[in-house]
Order: structure tokens, then sequence, then C-alpha cells
């Protein structure tokens, strides 16, 4: 089995990009309402700011800064995993999955990227804000439901 190791940066501003083990599906979005809930939960328990997120059909993107002092986003990612997985019936299950008891929901990784500046940061929330239009779900950023682009704008941020 292969060891990967994340960067351990306290306090970090991080770009994620989480996928569903299956490609095609409209489950996050179908479900939106039970992935709100495990991350409003998961942000209950172990803090940490939302500076972008954009949920997709089957995958989503986001920008955090966690706590200073706090380097623990892999903790985060897998309360939410779980949290949203629960009570969902399992995916297509592959024997590594039930060699492990997972229920092939999500892909067992994710995607990191720390922020390194000012321009980094501006680049990924941009990078957030416009991906529905870049893969034809809306016209505009604003026309997508599923978006911190409308909490920005009613913040005053845009």
């Amino acid at each position: 089995m292969s060891s990967y190791l994340r960067p351990r940066v306290p306090g970090a501003t991080i770009f994620f990009t989480v996928r569903l083990d299956a490609a095609g599906g409209t489950l996050l979005t179908d479900e939106i309402d039970r992935l709100r809930h495990a991350v409003a939960a998961t942000r209950r328990e172990r803090p940490f700011t939302i500076d972008a997120f954009v949920v997709l059909p089957d995958h989503l993107h986001c920008v955090w800064t966690l706590p200073e002092g706090d380097c623990e986003y892999s903790e985060r990612w897998r309360l939410i995993k779980s949290r949203f997985s629960m009570g969902l019936p399992p995916g297509p299950r592959r024997h590594s999955h039930l060699a492990r008891n997972e229920r092939a929901i999500w892909q067992r990784r994710f995607w990191e990227h720390h922020i390194r500046d000012a321009e980094d940061y501006r680049a990924h929330v941009a990078y957030c804000r416009a991906n529905p239009v870049k893969h034809g779900l809306a016209t505009s950023p604003e026309d997508w439901p599923f978006s911190s682009v409308h909490r920005d704008r009613r913040l005053g941020l845009l």
C-alpha cells in the first residue's frame, strides 16, 4: 500500500477537488441538503472558513482556510464524506471496496493545493465560481444554485 504524505501547514488556505467514485452521476446535487448538513456538522465540530465552494453533480471544488494552529483538513474530509454517505445505499463495489468495508460513494482520495499568495487565492476562488459554466451547467456563475457566489454577492464581496 502506498503512503501518501500531505502537507501539514497550520492555518493554511487550501483549494480542494473532491469526487464521487462514479463519474457522471448527479448524487451531490440530488442530495445537496445531505451534503450541506455534513459540512455544517463538521464545521461545528472542527471549524474552518469556507472562502469558496461549488457543488457539481459528481464533484465539488472549494477553498478553505483552517484555524491558526490547525492543519487537520484530511480528518475534516473524512467526516464530511462519512456523514454524507450514511443512510445512502452503497455504490457499485469492487473487491477493494468490500475488503475495506467502503460504500463506494466517494473516491478514496481528494486533490488539494495549498494557496501560495493573493493571486493564487483569487485564481482558485474564480475557478470555483466559473466551474459550472465550464461544465455547461449554467450560462453564468450566478445561474448555478450550488455555489458560494450567492453568499458572496449578498455580502457585497463581488
